[in-house]
């Protein structure tokens, strides 16, 4: 007698207990062989990203779909009632595909977590990097969405009545989309402008942005809505649709780096060459400017005042700003003890009347 038909002199519930056990056992073994691998070639001396992502990602999984795959093999060798054993492969099934889902979407994950490693938004020129990066979040958040729905369209498929009358419900799904596509207008131009905003690109992951008067940061790109990371760390929130819909500034765009701007207004009487002469010692002394551009004009003049425009380039935009804060501190101080009579003033004149 062979060993499934062994497992009919138990009972049910004892062969069970001993069938889930054997497959749990053989379920932690191939899980541990599989960590062993990843540990034995992801060691601190290599430098072998998707092995440690694995590792990383993978740590917590117990790979449930192959005891449960076995359990739901052997299962048949039990005295069973054939209606409970039905509930039980049913049960079974849904608990594979699920644990299937899991598994794929961790790996995933780690595909993700390897792009991510070869296109580095650290560096100086970083547009295509955040380009792709921006199209590799958002096409996994579709990959993950759709993988849900396939499996749980997989796991509703189980059921006799789901099959039976599927055809009846794709016909009604016909009817029931269009009703829906009426209601869920908004999310669906949402997800569409998710679609055009990851392929045509005009925000990126990390561009820095001006929106509804806000200058921040873009933290984050999501199937329907937008993240921007204010300078002061608050968070403005933006449907998605915002940026295909209405004007806003996209100062990194075509490149990291960022022209900056001062203004200073004052008396007519300041030497501009030797303001000139001090903002460019102030830019050769501090490494926040890029050696790149820069420039000293005069831009207006009215009544009371001149303006003084100071152009410089930096890398990116936070050093961008660090840069205009540290020239219009030190001009300030600069005119503030040279030419004190240049601040701005106002003149009045006095005219003695002649009837006196």
């Amino acid at each position: 007698m062979d060993f499934p038909e062994n497992l009919k002199e138990f009972h049910p519930l004892i062969g069970g207990l001993i069938i889930f056990g054997a497959a749990f056992v053989l379920g932690l073994i191939i899980r541990n062989v599989f960590l062993w691998l990843v540990n034995r070639f992801a060691s601190p001396e290599t430098d072998r990203v998707f092995l440690k992502s694995l590792k990383r990602r993978m740590k917590g999984t117990f790979f449930l779909f192959v005891p449960l795959i076995f359990l739901n093999i052997f299962l048949d060798y039990l005295e069973i009632e054939d209606a409970i054993l039905e509930i039980l492969h049913k049960i079974l099934y849904i608990l594979i595909v699920t644990s299937m889902t899991i598994v794929t979407i961790r790996f995933i994950h780690v595909i993700q977590d390897v792009l991510f490693d070869k296109y580095d938004i650290t560096t100086e020129d970083n547009v295509k990097a955040r380009r792709a990066r921006t199209q590799i979040i958002f096409l996994r958040k579709i990959t993950i969405v759709v993988l849900v729905i396939i499996a749980f369209a997989v796991a509703l498929l189980t059921f006799d009545g789901v099959r039976k009358y599927g055809a009846t419900l794709l016909t009604s799904a016909g009817v029931a989309g269009i009703i829906i596509g009426f209601a869920a207008q908004k999310t669906i131009a949402n997800l569409l402008a998710g679609f055009q905003i990851a392929f045509t690109q005009p925000i990126k992951i990390d561009d820095a942005v001006v929106v509804e008067g806000e200058w921040g940061w873009v933290e984050e790109i999501n199937l329907t809505y937008v993240v921007v990371r204010i300078w002061d760390q608050r968070r403005l929130i933006l449907p998605i649709t915002y940026f295909t819909d209405n004007p806003f500034q996209n100062w990194t765009r075509t490149s990291a780096q960022i022209l900056g701007s001062v203004f200073l207004y004052t008396d007519y009487t300041i030497d501009v060459d030797d303001i000139r002469n001090k903002f460019n010692a102030i830019l050769n002394e501090t490494d926040l400017w890029d050696r790149d551009a820069k420039v000293v004009q005069v831009t207006d003049a009215s009544e009371k005042t001149m303006t003084l425009r100071f152009l410089m380039t930096a890398q990116n935009s936070p050093t961008a700003w660090d840069l205009r804060c540290h020239v219009r501190e030190k001009l300030i101080a600069y005119i503030r003890d040279k030419y004190p009579e240049s601040l701005p003033r106002t003149r009045a004149e006095l005219v003695k009347d002649k009837t006196d």
